[in-house]
């Protein structure tokens, strides 16, 4: 492999380079540069590699290369652990697609009806990303066939493992033709990734980029607080150092999910723009939450360890432990929410007296001296390499009753909020098209006009309504 890093060293079809070149793609990333010639060649690789790295336009670009859009039939299928990390997925291969005309992505994952997925399906798909336990749902009942299948995809295979997918994946690697080619990506090689491995491809190239990455910058710290059965006080606590140590996305962390809607409803009537996200939610609820935090209308995400496992957020701020976790590889995997990319960040951790053992057991399994005491009552100015205090959220999220499924593209409204001149594209923030209903982020100041406009005038020859969440 040459040391250029170049997207134009692949050889890619014109119709990629383009879409890269308009989505400002010049350098490749290192998992990208290593995977991505031997994928493009056709060979099955292996790679370990962290999220956030750019792996998922490595599978991407590897997929489309090859697609014959006028063949109508899944040619890639790609397993996610979660649906939120699907969804992520799915939107990158339509963004990455734009110039290639007539390109179908089909996501098929748990929590939603089966009957509007498999009306997808009949209209064929060429890509289709899926969690494992909805995929053989459809592969068992015929609803999915895959006999022109040409590239599998394994995303986060460590995270579908220690979920509990193995047999589904094993289950569905029945289903698949041979040959084919196999991409698997891993954060981690547990014994259980290998086990898969030898399954899959014994003979895969193999890479690893994670030796190279740059090990994130943190600034860990703790505070004193109250026990947990005080939780009001003690989320008055979590307020202080939100304040203090706060930035534009926040990430709180509770070990229970009682606690999670309790002082998400503590820091709300703190004056806080929280949200919670908790196994008890319904499908729609969970999107509707992390689409408010990811685009900003929402500042503050008050999760559990298990509701989380879909977040995948380049740019949190800070992570805070409203309580410690019991083991130290959960601490580590929580506070690795932030600080991605290159980027600095902050991760504090409320400890009571009588959990003082829990944090020096922390402590000593990480075998780590870097977090410092700090109280809320006399606080420290905050280091000058971790983000200035909590802004306000300057974003609101307006609901459309709309999505995919009505043909609706960001363009199309976009086009509509600024056809008029009343509003500004600077105005307009990120837009998030669901199968059924779409979001679209507004500068605060403007989102009255903004909804005003949507429920006045038509999209695409079509009225539809538009509500604000907030």
């Amino acid at each position: 492999m040459t040391d250029d890093r170049s997207f134009q060293s692949l050889g890619l079809r014109n119709d990629l380079l383009s879409r890269l070149q308009q989505m400002e793609f010049t350098q490749m990333t290192p998992v990208q540069a290593a995977a991505l010639p031997s994928a493009l060649e056709g060979k099955d690789v292996v790679a370990q590699a962290s999220t956030g790295s750019g792996k998922t336009a490595a599978f991407a670009l590897a997929c489309l290369q090859r697609l014959e859009n006028t063949k109508f039939h899944v040619q890639s299928l790609v397993l996610c652990p979660t649906r939120e990390l699907a969804e992520q997925v799915a939107e990158s291969f339509r963004e990455l697609a734009k110039h290639l005309s007539n390109t179908k992505v089909t996501t098929l994952c748990g929590g939603v009806a089966m009957g509007p997925q498999i009306g997808s399906l009949q209209h064929s798909a060429h890509v289709v990303v899926g969690t494992p336990g909805r995929v053989l749902k459809h592969l068992q009942k015929g609803t999915l066939h895959l006999h022109g299948l040409t590239a599998l995809v394994l995303d986060e295979a460590d995270r579908m493992l220690d979920m509990g997918f193995e047999e589904e994946i094993d289950a569905i690697f029945a289903y698949l033709p041979s040959p084919r080619q196999n991409l698997l990506f891993s954060a981690t090689f547990p014994d259980e990734v290998a086990h898969v491995v030898k399954a899959l491809s014994p003979y895969a190239v193999r890479i690893d980029v994670t030796e190279s990455e740059v090990a994130p910058s943190i600034t860990e710290r703790w505070c004193h607080a109250p026990a947990g059965r005080d939780s009001g006080t003690r989320a008055e606590v979590l307020g202080e150092a939100l304040k203090h140590w706060g930035g534009a996305l926040n990430l709180v962390f509770c070990n229970t999910k009682l606690d999670c809607a309790e002082v998400s409803r503590q820091l709300g009537l703190l004056g806080f723009s929280a949200v919670a996200l908790h196994g008890d939610m319904e499908q729609f609820e969970r999107s509707q939450t992390l689409i408010r935090f990811a685009n900003g209308s929402a500042n503050v995400l008050v999760a559990t360890d298990v509701a989380a496992r879909g977040l995948d957020i380049d740019d949190v701020d800070a992570v805070f432990n409203f309580e410690l976790p019991h083991q130290a590889e959960i601490y580590v995997h929580r506070i690795g929410r932030t600080a991605r990319g290159g980027r600095k960040g902050v991760a504090i951790s409320l400890v009571s007296d009588r959990e003082m053992s829990r944090l020096r057991h922390l402590e000593t399994e990480r075998e780590s001296g870097a977090m410092k005491l700090w109280r809320a009552d006399s606080m420290d100015a905050p280091a000058s390499n971790v983000t200035e205090s909590m802004p306000e959220p300057s974003v609101y999220t307006l609901e459309i009753n709309g999505g995919r499924k009505q043909k609706l593209r960001p363009g199309d409204i976009l086009g509509t909020l600024t056809a008029s001149k009343e509003l500004s594209a600077d105005a307009v923030g990120k837009i998030d098209i669901l199968p059924m209903v779409s979001y679209v982020a507004i500068a605060k100041e403007h989102s009255s006009t903004a909804q005003r406009l949507i429920n006045r005038h038509k999209i695409k020859g079509r009225q539809y309504r538009a509500r604000g969440l907030g």
